[in-house]
Order: structure tokens, then C-alpha cells, then sequence
């Protein structure tokens, strides 16, 4: 058995192979993120395998990873994900101290995913492949529209003394414009601040088109996650862009791990005790939060687990069991919806 050991970067992909003992078998590869990066690692590979199975292990950095994951494994490869953290953990254990390169780094991951047989396979899912590129581009826009809202803001303020409504919809965006047309200022103020306000204009449009798309894709693969208070149709296409099929998740426990939302054990002295997990994806964890946010105000049965546990936890700590329970019921629907799929899901099936 043969493991590969990738670390994944923007412009070129590092790859280290290892026996099942560890032991590399050769040099490591650099290769450039193109076209040909499939192409350059298969034969690469086949040189070292010669035959003998091969898993590739790829840090868990999928903005950068995704074209190579999916490109090995529809070439019938099996793929899996090591979390940073583990790659970190290994990279301690196994390089010499203080060691750190792309080459140790990819060692790492291979060494992590020998000795954790139960990482996350990678799956290729057509239909959440295409919301996650809506997701993420939607996420783009935003940003920019922020960036570009906060800096007139600042002018206007400066400028006209007035601080605009919220112009991600239209009666903000109307009341700043005719405010900049009928208040005396340099040509060349109002030229910068109708340049901004078209800008937010378009922002506003294609981000409004990205997600009425959002809307029609996620609806019939999330109707059961749709009912859950607090979930958007937004909120359902990052939770299904970042989860992809949930029945790699055998469990909402392993699943509320990979959100952050399951406390961490610090035991002392004989002392149960357990503390805020800082890590998981943000992305997910961001989502929880804002469906406890508007759960807490619409919702009875979290409105009343809220009161339960507030006197004992306080306002936070009610709020991280609020957001622990939304996982079992994320998980729920997530696994309803998922056997409603009628369409096909790539994924490695092991050899017999």
C-alpha cells in the first residue's frame, strides 16, 4: 500500500509517497497547479507504485485541493481529507524539531492518514459541485459590497455629515442618490461617490441573481433543512456546499466536531470539565449562529431550552447548547433530504 501526501497550494501542489510504514520511497514532487497536474502526478506515481494500491492524502485546504481531488478520483483513485490540525500533530511527531516545509508538510499528511484509517473520503457530488461555486462567488460579492458600502459611508459622513441606510436594498439607495444630486459639493467628490453608488448598484444586482439561483438549486435538494427555522436558502447552500453528502457524517456527533460546536474534555484533578472548541470550519459554525440568533427570537422550544440553561450556563453558554442541539436537527433533515437524491454521486469504491 502506497499513500501519497499532498500539500496544496495556490500555484503548485507538493506530494511525498510513502510506504505502509511510512518510509518514503522517493523524492518529493513539486508540480505546478495546471492543466497537467493529473496527468504529471499519474505518471509520476506509477513509476513508484508499480501496481500497488495507492490513497492519496490531501490537507484539508479545498479551495486549492478541489480540481486535484476530483481529477484523482474520477480517475478511479481513492482521495481523503487530513485535517490541518492532525497534519501539525504528525509534522511533531515525525520531523526533526522545529522542521517546516512544503516536503515535511506533505510527509505529515501521509503519515496522518496511516495512522487515522477513518478520515473523510472524498466525494464528488455534480449538482453541490455547481452550488459551491454560487456559494462561494456569492460570498466574493458580498465582501466587495462591504468594502465599497464602508468606504462611502466614510465619505458621505466626511462630505454631506450624513451616514446612509442600509443600501443593500433599494429605498437606501434611492435616498443616497438623491442626496448626492441635490447637495452642493466638488465635481469631483460626486464623481468618486455616483462611481460608488453604481458600483453597490451592480453588487446589489448580481449578488440578488446569485441567489435566486442559490434558490432554485437548493430547494429540491433541501426541502426537510428548509423548514428548519432560521435556515435560509443561503444558509442551506453553505451547509450543503461545505457538508456535501451527509452520510460521511455517520453520526451528528461526528458532525457538530467538524462544525466546532462539540466542546472539547479538559480533565484535571479528577474534574470534568470541558471548554469552547475554537477550531471546526467557520464557515458552518457562522451559519449555526446566526440560525440561534434568529431561532432565539422566533422560536419557541429555543426560546425555552434558552431559559433553561442561562441561569447555569449564562447567555453564551446557552447559546453553544442551542447551537450543539441545531446540529442533531441539521443532521436529521440533512439525512432525509439525502435519501430523497435521485442523482448519481462519484465516490471510490474500494476493490473486492
Amino acid at each position: 500500500m502506497v499513500t501519497v501526501g499532498i500539500d496544496p497550494h495556490k500555484h503548485v501542489h507538493v506530494a511525498v509517497a510513502v510506504d505502509a510504514n511510512g518510509r518514503r520511497l522517493t523524492r518529493p514532487l513539486t508540480v505546478k497547479n495546471d492543466a497537467n497536474l493529473i496527468g504529471v502526478l499519474l505518471k509520476w506515481i506509477r513509476t513508484i507504485a508499480d501496481g500497488t494500491p495507492v490513497t492519496w492524502a490531501i490537507e484539508d485546504g479545498r479551495g486549492f485541493a478541489r480540481r486535484l481531488a476530483d481529477g484523482l478520483l474520477l480517475t478511479g483513485h481513492e482521495v481523503v481529507w487530513v485535517p490541518t490540525r492532525l497534519m501539525a500533530a504528525h509534522r511533531k511527531l515525525h520531523a526533526a524539531a522545529g522542521s517546516k516545509s512544503d516536503p515535511v508538510d506533505a510527509a505529515a499528511v501521509a503519515h496522518a492518514a496511516i495512522a487515522t484509517p477513518g478520515l473523510d473520503r472524498h466525494r464528488i457530488d455534480d449538482r453541490v459541485r455547481e452550488l459551491r461555486v454560487l456559494v462561494d462567488s456569492r460570498a466574493d460579492l458580498v465582501r466587495r459590497r462591504t468594502m465599497v458600502i464602508n468606504q462611502i459611508k466614510a465619505y458621505t459622513h466626511l462630505w454631506l455629515d450624513h451616514t446612509p441606510g442600509d443600501l443593500t436594498r433599494r429605498p437606501g439607495m434611492t435616498s443616497l442618490t438623491a442626496l448626492v444630486d441635490t447637495t452642493d459639493m466638488g465635481g469631483h467628490v460626486r464623481r468618486v461617490l455616483i462611481e460608488m453608488i453604481t458600483d453597490i448598484d451592480g453588487l446589489n444586482k448580481r449578488v440578488r441573481g446569485l441567489e435566486t439561483t442559490i434558490r432554485e438549486l437548493v430547494t429540491p435538494l433541501a426541502p426537510t433543512l428548509l423548514e428548519i427555522t432560521g435556515i435560509s436558502h443561503v444558509s442551506a447552500a453553505v451547509l450543503l456546499a461545505e457538508i456535501g453528502d451527509i452520510t460521511r457524517f455517520t453520526s451528528s456527533a461526528k458532525l457538530a466536531r467538524y462544525t466546532g460546536t462539540a466542546p472539547i474534555p479538559v480533565y484535571s484533578s479528577d474534574k470534568e470539565r470541558y471548554r469552547l472548541h475554537r477550531g471546526g470550519n467557520r464557515r458552518l459554525n457562522s451559519v449555526l449562529y446566526t440560525t440561534s440568533i434568529v431561532q432565539q427570537r422566533f422560536h419557541e422550544g429555543a426560546r425555552a431550552l434558552l431559559a433553561r440553561h442561562e441561569p447555569t450556563k449564562g447567555a453564551r453558554g446557552a447559546r453553544r447548547i442551542l447551537k450543539r442541539h441545531l446540529i442533531d436537527v441539521i443532521h436529521r433533515a440533512m439525512t432525509q433530504d439525502r435519501a430523497t437524491w435521485q442523482h448519481h454521486i462519484t465516490q471510490h469504491q474500494h476493490a473486492t
